[in-house]
């Protein structure tokens, strides 16, 4: 009892601990959820569906009871509020958190707490593209309990999809009127928002076309599907008529809508861009006839690609379910995103003899960046996997090509498990790979059933198998393990998974309003059977260890072949289920375990013991009041003989005893196989090494256990319930988790298992986990796991950044021991190689001015001057070649109505050219926002109408830089940062000062020679500017540092610059009389003849006439001395 306690005490001491990160376990353990509703939108759900418009976000939420009628409803939300208690709204998606709370007070029309949230505090972008549609939770902490409730937010506004009218309209009563034509349905989910669904309706001869339908709620909101025909879209891209036309298939991707029909391939135009009309172009696919297009298959990798990297992309491949001919190049072609060229999937390889093979199947891996082909020989099916060279297949084979079992003869397709690195292939069996199809791993037999289909959750993991009898199989990504479930009892129906992983089933019901109907998937109604049942029919023979611990083994009879002993074994799809007796009693399976060494038993599983097990009793059996003695008979049997009991009675076994157990504790255990009569019976021992010869045991030394399937079932393995809580660290985003790691950065992430058991049963209940990375030689990824002192199992992982490689790379966490009725068993984080969206730099302003300031152009500062400079209409700033002669291409405070001030020049009448007002009339039709008229961009300076004023000269001009990461912690940039700075408009007459540190010069020198501008330390930066007017500066961080492409930008106006010194103009005035006045005196001397050189000629002549007879006498002289 002490150590009971004391762990209870070491769980409250860390109680704090665990609220510090997200905790996911089962749903429905609180008695009481939210209903929450915006005004004019779906309400009364316990599930939340939120819908984000122009305008603020109202959200209006009230309690749903299950115990107490919902008119209370008002007392409960004053009880709560006059304690001070309401609810807190967070929205988070892969990358965002953002919480608000709701107000202490009640509105009095609705009777519920509401809150209102500007739009603005949640996105400002309003441009239509993919975006993550937001989770919600509306949580409220009263104690020690906490009412929660999950739920989705859609952005109306941006979602492609939505605002397009997608073909015309079909009323109600018009679609009602066409559900007996259909035979089939086909949904095609929003990548980024899987409520925005796209359903297609697949009908009989006699109703050719195409139809689709829409929702933006995964089917919640009864009337808000709505339906149209896109026969004329289609019809109007083909020449010839269209006769014999009906839909096949859709794929919605990212920026386009796809349309399989029996005409051909259909692709949208870009959705991101909506015109009045939804039109499409036709693939052209050589040598396929309508009865191909009728059997292909398209293959779609579901990634949600909103903030799109460059080495993202969006595939989608076609498979045609026949033989190559002569007139075809392919079966098999993909596309990438604007699917506008289609290859074919093989590359073009040297054939050095004939192999007859056809691709079933064909994906694009974006983490590894290969090609994935699910191949049919005439002998095998395997799985061959290539690298990609700018979107294009390698020749050579990425790994050896991993070839199946014979046993696995159809193979039917092969999909990843969205936002994942979980590879399937699916057919009469399922198999698994985590490392991108170089190895694979069972997951399942379904030799007489094959899968045929897969529906995914991303958000939970879910993933159910659908077969050629409608029969759902459940399993979580990463498990090895399924349930299997009954058959769907819908003739016509889709399963689908919405955006926080509710599985449904959806059909079509004339009698409904809207003519669709939708089932829980795992419910009476959907389905045959929902008890989870994966027993297999054989007795099974208990073997005693300890009081707790059982080893059922399977029998297999000896003179089945080994195709059939399959069918009658232990698997490890049986590994954490609970082993259920008919009567009473089950155990949690912990092991399975193979041997060839025990005759007739050629697998086991070790159970744990939660609930005793019957034992059959004298009452019942009487045979249980005799003594027996064990015999060897024929190998490998032995003989059972009952003998007079100490009363001298006999009782003999029933015909109903066939294939029960003798127990003998301590020694093997023994299923009765055949009775010799019914005094003596052959059976197999699991223990042929503790066989107790030559013993007697009396009546009550021995029992008997049944868990035969001779006459009826006995015995039962079905999911257990979940043992765990799963909590991770990060409580920034929601459970679908991405992680951008800069170069040179790290990231550390944890996750604890949190067990839910006794501590009896911890010991081989405990669930570890595995981890899987999509990519393991993008980044160095290490991994420590460990047990805290609760008994939960926690890892840590550490990824450092120290490659110059852009990627991604998914880690996912398995707990591989957990049940398939866990709500959550997979916990998956995306690690970007690459720059955060969220990450950026910018400059620190000189001088803070309000927005309000910036408004009235007026910001003084202590000495009276006026920090604030509006400038004139089609500003341009001067040039090298004056002030009258601009030579930039920027105008500022453009306003294409005014004239264009000082463009009297050519030089000048060749540049500017507006941006935001090309081809405008007027400043208006600019369509300027508020944002891009503060924006110091060079892409907006023709809205930016204020700038920063400085008086002349600008002398150490600090340029402050920092960095905002994705944390939002701000950073000085500093090295081995280096920038360049540069002057927009190419204007001169400034200077940058700066202090390189020595063991940056080398560097700084290399770079210098690569890019031909000066490179520049961001630490202490200062600017000198002894020029006029506007000048416009970029700073740019130098590439190899970082991912991020940093820049920025900043203006400053020089003003009030006094008259310079006129020293260059009278040196040029001067110089041009004197040259003047020297031109025309000689010009008026050659006019009058005058020979002004004459005397000076010939005065000249006459001293070098003299020089020269003075010079011999002289040196006479000096030679005779």
């Amino acid at each position: 009892m002490g150590k009971y306690s004391l762990y209870t005490a070491v769980l409250l001491w860390t109680m704090p601990d665990l609220l510090s990160g997200i905790t996911y376990n089962n749903k429905g353990d609180h008695t009481s959820l939210f209903s929450c509703y915006s005004p004019g939108h779906l309400e009364g759900n316990d599930t939340i569906k939120l819908f984000l418009t122009s305008g603020d976000l109202v959200v209006n939420c009230y309690f749903l009871t299950r115990d107490r009628p919902s008119e209370i409803r008002q007392n409960l939300i004053k009880l709560f509020t006059s304690r001070g208690l309401a609810p807190t709204f967070r929205i988070m998606n892969s990358t965002y958190s953002g919480v608000f709370h709701f107000n202490l007070t009640m509105g009095i029309k609705e009777n519920a707490w509401f809150i209102s949230i500007p739009r603005e505090t949640i996105t400002f972008n309003t441009d239509i593209a993919p975006i993550e549609q937001w989770f919600v939770s509306i949580s409220l902490q009263d104690g020690v309990t906490t009412y929660i409730t999950e739920g989705t937010l859609l952005d109306l506004i941006r979602e492609p999809i939505l605002q397009w009218e997608l073909g015309e309209p079909i009323s109600l009563s018009q679609f009602i009127k066409m559900i007996p034509h259909v035979k089939s349905i086909r949904i095609a989910k929003c990548p980024c928002a899987n409520d925005v669904v796209i359903l297609g309706i697949i009908c009989d001869n006699r109703l050719e076309g195409v139809y689709l339908g829409l929702t933006v709620s995964g089917f919640w909101d009864n009337n808000g599907t709505s339906w149209h025909n896109l026969t004329e879209n289609i019809c109007s891209v083909l020449s010839q008529d269209c006769l014999d036309f009906s839909f096949v298939d859709v794929v919605l991707t990212n920026h386009h809508l796809i349309l399989l029909t029996s005409l051909g391939l259909f692709t949208s135009e870009d959705l991101r861009y909506p015109k009045k009309n939804l039109m499409f172009s036709r693939a052209n696919f050589c040598g396929f006839e309508r009865e191909d297009y009728v059997r292909a298959k398209l293959w779609y990798h579901e990634r949600c690609l909103a903030n799109r990297e460059q080495f993202e992309g969006d595939f989608l491949a076609i498979t045609f379910d026949k033989n190559k001919t002569l007139s075809q190049t392919s079966t098999c072609f993909y596309s990438v995103d604007p699917f506008a060229y289609w290859r074919p999937c093989l590359p073009k390889i040297s054939k050095t003899g004939k192999v007859s093979y056809r691709i079933v199947s064909f994906l694009i891996d974006d983490e590894q960046r290969t090609a994935i082909y699910l191949m049919k020989t005439q002998q095998r099916i395997s799985v061959a996997v290539r690298n990609l060279y700018k979107s294009v297949p390698h020749i050579q084979l990425k790994f050896p090509v991993f070839r199946f079992p014979k046993d696995f003869s159809l193979a039917l397709g092969m999909v990843f498990h969205p936002r994942s690195h979980f590879l399937y292939v699916f057919g009469n069996q399922v198999w698994l790979s985590t490392d991108g199809g170089n190895s694979f791993v069972v997951v399942g037999y379904m030799s007489n059933d094959p899968i045929k289909r897969t529906y995914h959750s991303f958000y939970t993991s879910d993933i159910a198998f659908l077969s050629m009898s409608s029969t759902v199989y459940l399993s979580k990504a990463g498990l090895r393990t399924y349930t299997k479930y009954g058959k769907v009892k819908a003739p016509t129906f889709e399963i689908y998974y919405d955006h926080v992983g509710i599985g449904i089933l959806v059909t079509l019901n004339r009698s409904t309003y809207n003519g669709i109907d939708k089932h829980p998937l795992l419910s009476t109604s959907s389905l045959t059977s929902i008890d989870g049942n994966v027993a297999f029919n054989t007795s099974l023979a208990p073997q005693y260890l300890t009081a707790t611990k059982i080893i059922f083994f399977a029998y297999a009879p000896l003179n089945k072949q080994s195709q059939d002993k399959m069918d009658i074994r232990f698997n490890h799809i049986h590994a954490g289920k609970q082993l259920k007796s008919s009567s009473t009693g089950f155990a949690h399976i912990v092991k399975i375990m193979e041997h060839d060494h025990v005759v007739g038993f050629p697998t086991s599983a070790i159970t744990e013991v939660l609930k005793p097990f019957k034992v059959e009793i004298a009452k019942d059996n009487p045979c249980l009041l005799s003594t027996i003695t064990i015999e060897k008979d024929i190998d490998p049997f032995y003989k059972i003989i009952l003998h007079l009991n100490a009363l001298g009675s006999l009782y003999k076994f029933k015909r109903s005893d066939i294939q029960k157990t003798v127990v003998i504790p301590g020694y093997s255990s023994f299923l009765l196989i055949q009775f010799i009569d019914y005094t003596k019976a052959l059976a197999l021992a699991t223990m042929p090494t503790r066989v107790p010869f030559n013993k007697t045991f009396k009546a009550n030394e021995w029992l008997l256990y049944d868990f035969s399937m001779k006459f009826v079932s006995t015995w039962s393995i079905s999911p257990t319930i979940c043992n765990h809580w799963i909590q991770h660290d990060d409580v920034q985003t929601s459970r679908s988790i991405i992680k951008y790691i800069d170069l040179g950065a790290t990231y550390t992430f944890k996750i604890r298992i949190i067990p839910k058991i006794s501590k009896g049963a911890r010991i081989f209940q405990m669930p570890h986990v595995e981890v899987f990375s999509g990519r393991p030689t993008l980044m160095e990824i290490d991994s420590l796991s460990y047990w805290d002192d609760t008994d939960s199992y926690i890892i840590e992982i550490k990824a450092i950044n120290r490659y110059l490689r852009q990627g991604m790379t998914s880690v996912s966490f398995v707990v591989w021991q957990a049940s398939t009725v866990c709500y959550i068993s997979t916990i998956i984080l995306t690690l970007k190689s690459s720059c955060s969206y969220i990450k950026n730099m910018y400059l620190i302003p000189n001088q803070e001015i309000s927005m309000s300031a910036w408004e009235k152009g007026i910001h003084r500062n202590k000495h009276g001057f006026n920090m604030i400079k509006t400038l004139p209409e089609n500003y341009r700033p001067p040039s090298h070649l004056g002030i009258a002669i601009p030579l930039t291409d920027n105008f500022y405070n453009a306003d294409p109505s005014k004239p264009k001030p000082r463009n009297l020049f050519p030089e000048s009448r060749v540049t500017g050219k507006y941006k935001k007002c090309l081809n405008k009339s007027s400043r208006a039709e600019c369509n300027c926002s508020t944002s891009e008229k503060f924006s110091y961009s060079m892409d907006f300076s023709d809205c930016r109408e204020k700038v920063p004023r400085y008086k002349f000269p600008v002398s150490q001009y600090p340029i402050s830089l920092n960095i905002l990461n994705e944390d939002h912690e701000e950073l000085k940039m500093e090295p081995p940062f280096l920038v360049t700075v540069t002057e927009v408009n190419r204007r001169k007459n400034w200077k940058i000062r700066q202090q390189m540190p020595e063991t940056m010069e080398k560097l700084k020198k290399y770079v210098e020679s690569k890019i031909f501008l000066p490179v520049y330390n961001p630490k202490d930066l200062n600017l000198s500017i002894t020029g006029s007017e506007l000048f416009h500066f970029r700073v740019v961080v130098i590439p190899g540092v970082t991912f991020c492409n940093f820049y920025d930008e900043f203006q400053i106006y020089v003003d009030e610059v006094p008259l310079p010194f006129p020293g260059r103009l009278l040196i040029a005035t001067t110089t041009a009389v004197v040259l003047g006045g020297i031109i025309f005196v000689a010009f008026m001397l050659e006019i009058y003849n005058i020979k002004v050189w004459k005397p000076f000629k010939n005065m000249i002549i006459g001293k070098k006439k003299m020089s020269f007879s003075i010079r011999p006498v002289r040196i006479a002289a000096e030679n005779v001395t």
